[in-house]
């Protein structure tokens, strides 16, 4: 059971990431691209809970708990920093 879980949880995580990546591939102007940052951090949560199921709170549990909070609290940061260079930069030649 803890093993089929585990699967769930790890396929959601990668279907995800790979929404996102496709969603920054396809969006055309790069402040529409930082939207898709976002769904990262729930790819990461959704992984590290795959891992957690799988593994209990052993070693690589509780890296796994601690990778995804890092990349849940630092996720907006970077996404905020990112969309206001691009906002503060010179206008592209269209």
């Amino acid at each position: 059971m803890r093993d089929t879980i585990a699967v769930v949880l790890l396929f959601a995580g990668v279907a995800v990431q790979l929404l996102a990546v496709a969603g920054v591939a396809l969006m055309a102007s790069a402040l529409d691209r930082v939207h898709y940052l976002s769904a990262s951090s729930l790819a990461a949560l959704l992984i590290g809970a795959a891992v957690v199921v799988a593994d209990s709170f052993s070693l690589i549990g509780s890296r796994a708990i601690l990778i995804a909070a890092f990349v849940l609290f630092t996720g907006p940061a970077l996404a905020h920093a990112t969309a206001r260079a691009l906002h503060a930069g010179p206008e592209p030649d269209e």
